[in-house]
C-alpha cells in the first residue's frame, strides 16, 4: 500500500528579468554569480505582502534540472529542491511569480503515490510527477489556490513544479526522462 503525501504546493516565485550589468557592478569588477550553471534568474523569488513570518524564498541554492523530451530535445531548467517536510509543506507558497525557465522539485525517500494541492499559492503550475527511475508518470494543470488534490498517476519520488503550460509548449509528455540535480 502506497502512502499518499499531501502537500502544499505554491505559486513560485523568481526574477524574470535580471539587473542590467551597469546597476550591478562597478567599473572594473567582476560580475557576481548568484546561480551556478542554471538557466534564467531564479535566485529572486518575490513573496506577496501578506507572506506569513518565517516564509522564505528561495528555499535552496538553484541547481540545473535537465528534460530530454519526446522530441530530443533537452529542456533545462533552474529548481529550488524541497527535500525536507519544512520546505515541502512550504513550497511554492506566496510566490508573486516563477521565472520562464524556473521550478521546484520535491523529492522524497521513496516512491509512493502524491498528491499535491495549491494552498496559498499564486501562480499557475503544472506539475509533473517522477518515478525514482526519472520517468514522468503523470503531468497536470493546477489552479491558484484551489485546494482540490491532484495525485500522480503512479508511484512518484519526485514532483516537478514549473509555470502552467511549460511542458505542453516544450512538448514534454508522461514516459519523457528528467535529470534530477545530484
Amino acid at each position: 500500500m502506497f502512502i499518499v503525501a499531501f502537500l502544499f504546493a505554491a505559486g513560485c516565485g523568481g526574477g524574470t528579468e535580471a539587473p542590467s550589468s551597469e546597476n550591478s557592478q562597478s567599473e572594473g569588477s567582476q560580475p557576481e554569480a548568484t546561480v551556478a550553471e542554471a538557466p534564467g534568474d531564479c535566485s529572486e523569488a518575490p513573496l506577496a505582502a501578506e507572506t506569513p513570518e518565517g516564509v522564505e524564498a528561495p528555499l535552496s541554492e538553484i541547481e540545473p534540472l535537465t528534460i530530454n523530451a519526446s522530441g530530443g530535445e533537452e529542456i533545462e531548467i533552474g529548481v529550488e529542491t524541497a527535500e525536507n517536510d519544512a520546505d515541502r509543506a512550504q513550497g511554492l507558497m506566496y510566490r508573486e511569480s516563477l521565472g520562464e525557465e524556473c521550478g521546484m522539485v520535491f523529492v522524497f525517500d521513496e516512491e509512493q503515490t502524491l498528491s499535491f494541492f495549491m494552498r496559498n499559492t499564486l501562480v499557475p503550475l503544472s506539475i509533473a510527477y517522477i518515478d525514482s527511475e526519472g520517468s514522468i508518470v503523470s503531468i497536470h494543470d493546477m489552479e491558484p489556490l484551489d485546494e482540490t488534490s491532484v495525485r500522480s498517476e503512479g508511484p512518484a519520488q519526485y514532483a516537478l513544479e514549473v509555470n502552467q503550460g511549460f511542458f505542453e509548449e516544450r512538448g514534454v509528455e508522461v514516459g519523457d526522462m528528467v535529470e534530477l540535480p545530484a
